[in-house]
């Protein structure tokens, strides 16, 4: 039997962590705002990747359509959070393309038509599919997949920071939300004894411990340096 309904204290528990989830995920889907605001105030992308959003945007569709009755059981905060998720991405992808370089414009325009390209092969192939406990294994696969995609895009970020010694590009409050929205998920999935909700969760979080740990560290580090004298007197 492919689903399990939780009862007791695992629905309570299952229900917090969502509701705890949509909260967090809400914070990561507003916490470019600034990040947008300096590409508009500068009219210039700068170093900022365009990646992200993409495949947030791909996650949040193909983990709204998990979410939704004909294929996953009892997953509504899934679908509501990802489908609110996928109006921001869409949003910022937009914005990103709207002041990149023309190069960027045309990779960013054919990811984009990719993403949704993609979407409707996976939603038309997955309704051809009658069995519904192998319809859910299909699409719970690629929505794994999708997610440990997303978690890892800001790879790319880690190693620029790591690169430059400075946190410029990585906004704090979007690794905290990534963290806190990772953690919750990881938790629901449990509660709803759901391994393709906790297992990628599982590993966003302990990649939004990484970029948290990293973001401390040259925070610090930047702090140190400085506070140390620009000229040492030998009077």
């Amino acid at each position: 039997m492919f689903f399990s309904v939780p009862d007791g204290t695992f629905k309570i528990c299952r229900d917090a962590a969502g509701i705890a989830g949509n909260i967090f995920a809400f914070g990561l889907f507003v916490s470019p705002i600034p990040t947008f605001r300096r590409i508009i105030r500068n009219q210039s992308t700068e170093n900022f990747s365009g990646l992200p959003y993409i495949y947030a945007l791909l996650n949040c569709l193909i983990c709204t359509w998990y979410g939704t009755p004909l294929i996953s059981y009892d997953n509504v905060l899934v679908m509501t959070v990802n489908s609110i998720g996928a109006v921001f991405q869409i949003t910022y992808i937009i914005i990103f393309i709207s002041y990149s370089l023309c190069g960027w414009q045309i990779r960013m325009i054919g990811l984009l038509l990719a993403v949704f390209g993609f979407l409707a092969i996976i939603v038309a192939g997955s309704l051809q599919i009658a069995d519904q406990g192998i319809r859910w294994i299909f699409v719970g696969l690629l929505s794994c997949v999708s997610l440990v995609s997303m978690f890892a895009s800001p790879l790319f970020i880690i190693n620029l920071v790591i690169q430059t010694k400075s946190v410029e590009f990585m906004p704090f409050y979007l690794s905290l939300s990534t963290f806190l929205m990772s953690t919750s998920f990881f938790l629901y999935g449990i509660f709803n004894f759901d391994a393709f909700i906790y297992v990628p969760n599982g590993i966003g979080t302990v990649l939004g411990i990484l970029q948290l740990t990293l973001y401390f560290y040259y925070k610090t580090k930047s702090v140190e340096e400085s506070l140390e004298p620009l000229m040492v007197s030998h009077a």
